[in-house]
């Protein structure tokens, strides 16, 4: 597609049924650790008729970030998403050009674009628009490109013809995600215990120091974690993304441990400033700095 998303599919916007008894569930369960967002607005999340007034139609697109790169072998471990500018950022200029388009050569339409920026069940919604289905990891996965992407909604009131669900597994008897968790956090194929990824640990966590539970389970992670997608034999179809916004900083790349820890506050600000790196701040950079000393 013209605006670089890999792929595009099409649900009726309806309310969640499932999909609202397992996230009840999941919270129930006390998996969201310190996400407390995660547990408001409930409503809107699993109806997108309330997050949206008048929506019949949700368009999910997926956008590649797989890098060409690698990180040097000293630098500590960066998720993959987060080597570029944020994608937030990057997204939404692109759904906004979407909106734009259609307004000019199809219809007037209203409606919003979200990506990961609201109470949105991304995945779901993909999975209803024929894009792919969860895997053990909780990923959405694809056949022909893994599970490196980014997963953009565009709730409208368009009524548009819906895609097929997608609703084979692919996963088969595999359990490598779950085996090379560290920290165990796949309790279940498709359940994830958020308070103990991770990901949730080096960004999300508003604890001062990483729990001496999984101290010494952090595998070199700095910022979020990679492990459940690196091991995926689907992501052997990944392929490079030609999005310029993912372009790697170099400091991503190459800073060892011993840099990273020496940078001040201000540089941390000035190179990070548009990047998801920015996110726990340089207290929280320097909190999984120390958990990786250990």
């Amino acid at each position: 597609m013209r605006l670089g998303f890999s792929n595009c599919g099409i649900a009726d916007a309806v309310y969640l049924d499932e999909d609202a008894k397992r996230l009840q569930q999941w919270l129930d369960k006390g998996y969201q650790g310190d996400m407390s967002y995660m547990e408001r607005y409930f409503d809107l999340r699993t109806d997108p008729r309330k997050l949206v007034p008048g929506a019949k139609s949700v368009i999910t697109l997926l956008l590649n970030y797989f890098p060409a790169q690698k990180q040097q072998t000293h630098a500590p471990k960066i998720a993959k998403y987060a080597w570029g500018i944020d994608y937030h950022y990057v997204i939404r200029e692109k759904l906004n050009q979407l909106i734009v388009y259609i307004k000019e050569n199809i219809s007037t339409v209203e409606g919003r674009g979200f990506v990961d920026s609201a109470p949105v069940l991304e995945r779901s919604w993909a999975v209803r628009s024929g894009l792919g289905w969860i895997g053990k990891n909780g990923n959405l996965i694809t056949k022909h490109s893994g599970s490196f992407f980014f997963i953009a909604t565009l709730i409208t009131d368009l009524d548009l013809v819906a895609d097929a669900a997608f609703v084979t597994d692919h996963c088969g008897t595999c359990t490598r995600c779950m085996d090379e968790c560290p920290t165990q956090a796949i309790v279940a194929p498709g359940e994830i215990d958020g308070s103990k990824c991770i990901s949730y640990l080096t960004i999300e966590t508003k604890e001062e120091e990483i729990p001496e539970t999984f101290k010494d389970k952090m595998e070199g992670w700095l910022f979020g974690c990679d492990i459940c997608q690196d091991v995926c034999p689907w992501n052997r179809f990944s392929k490079p993304t030609t999005e310029e916004g993912f372009t790697p900083l170099p400091e991503v790349l190459n800073l060892s441990l011993q840099q990273w820890e020496e940078m001040s506050e201000a540089d941390f600000k000035k190179i990070f400033k548009s990047s998801p790196i920015s996110r726990p701040k340089y207290k929280g950079i320097q909190r999984n700095i120390a958990a990786l000393k250990k």
